[in-house]
């Protein structure tokens, strides 16, 4: 169980060693076997917690020094949306619908790339659609890591993570055909058709939380 952990988690873990073992902006963190044995994880998984981390700029990797905290003026943005999150449903809803407009801006400017659309990504994530491993999570951070815009990622792991990771888990037999649809409609640059059917499995996603008791 521990070896296939979500990133997500182990990102929490590690905000929870730093603030247990004390480490100030500046110092040194563990490093990544150090971590992966600690924490009884894989390396490509603590590897991509550690890389959403340094995108948020929590943490700053100097080549051949290791990986430090960032300084905690870099952690506002953070505090802030905790915050603001906490406060009331409404809240939750408003984090909920900025992320998928994030979300959304990726697949528009996804379609309106035509070397991005033609990727053969498209049709390995087809093939995966048939495994029972295929992860949500990793299927629309990559469409947000092709828009090529680093600032609307950064801003997209904080929203998600603070609207409950609503990717959490495997694509189910119910969303192949979604799926289907969204990665068709990029591949043909039609965007008006992807961004509908992406919003559609967007609120299934969100009424099956809600009949698992999972929403927040």
């Amino acid at each position: 169980m521990n070896q296939t952990k979500r990133y997500l988690d182990i990102v929490r873990d590690i905000r929870d060693m730093i603030r247990q073992e004390k480490i100030k902006p500046g110092d040194r963190i563990p490093s990544e076997r150090e971590l992966a044995e600690t924490m009884q994880v894989g390396r490509s998984t603590l590897r991509e917690a550690l890389r959403s981390l340094e995108l948020l700029g929590l943490i700053e990797t100097r080549r051949g020094e290791g990986t430090f905290l960032s300084d905690h003026r870099n952690h506002t943005l953070v505090e802030v949306l905790s915050t603001f999150v906490l406060q009331d449903n409404q809240s939750h809803k408003d984090v909920w619908e900025t992320r998928l407009l994030h979300e959304v801006a990726a697949i528009q400017s996804i379609c309106q790339n035509e070397a991005a659309s033609q990727m053969k990504v498209w049709d390995s994530f087809r093939l995966h659609l048939t495994n029972d491993s295929f992860q949500r999570e990793d299927f629309v951070r990559e469409l947000m890591v092709l828009s090529g815009n680093r600032l609307s990622l950064k801003i997209w792991f904080l929203l998600k993570q603070y609207s409950g990771n609503p990717y959490d888990g495997t694509v189910t037999s119910d969303e192949i055909e979604h799926m289907n649809h969204i990665l068709t409609a990029i591949e043909q640059q039609d965007a008006e058709t992807a961004v509908r059917e992406f919003r559609a499995w967007n609120e299934w996603l969100q009424k099956e939380r809600i009949r698992n008791g999972n929403d927040s």
